[in-house]
């Protein structure tokens, strides 16, 4: 893909997950299924007859949920029978892709210039600090430009 593409796609993907930032602490502690059941006043046998379990089985969906150890095709399920939709995403802990790879590239490029600068100081050849973050900021411009496979490594 050009480089010109992928940042737009970068950018487009972007706003689309900053739909979900809103919804980053929104998950209940009793789990989404259990608490509009709840709210719905529907009972567990009700909300199991119309997924055609029982209503132990009901229970265990929504400890399950809870637990963080339910399958996405059983919530889309519950959904389903409490006529909803599931909606899931990812949100970019550092607020945004571009931050995230920003965030990246500049931990690449740090590594890399202090590589570097401690080879060229055994070489007696040492930078000044302002010349080190300089060379720093520099080659994370270039990383965040060429975004290579090895900025995930």
């Amino acid at each position: 893909m050009k480089l010109q593409n992928s940042k737009l796609i970068l950018r487009q993907l972007d706003k689309k997950l900053m739909a979900f930032q809103p919804l980053q602490d929104a998950m209940p502690a009793i789990g989404w299924v259990s608490l509009i059941r709840k709210t719905l006043n529907m009972s567990l046998r009700q909300l199991g007859d119309r997924l055609s379990i029982t209503p132990q089985s009901m229970r265990d969906i929504e400890k399950r949920e809870k637990q963080g150890t339910i399958s996405l095709k059983a919530l889309r399920e519950a959904a389903e029978a409490l006529d909803m939709t599931l909606v899931y995403g990812f949100i970019p802990k550092d607020g945004s892709l571009e931050k995230m790879i920003e965030r990246k590239a500049y931990e690449k490029a740090q590594t890399i210039v202090s590589r570097t600068s401690t080879t060229m100081k055994l070489e007696d050849q040492g930078n000044s600090k302002e010349r080190i973050n300089q060379a720093v900021a520099e080659l994370a411009e270039e990383i965040k430009r060429e975004m290579p496979k090895n900025l995930w490594d």
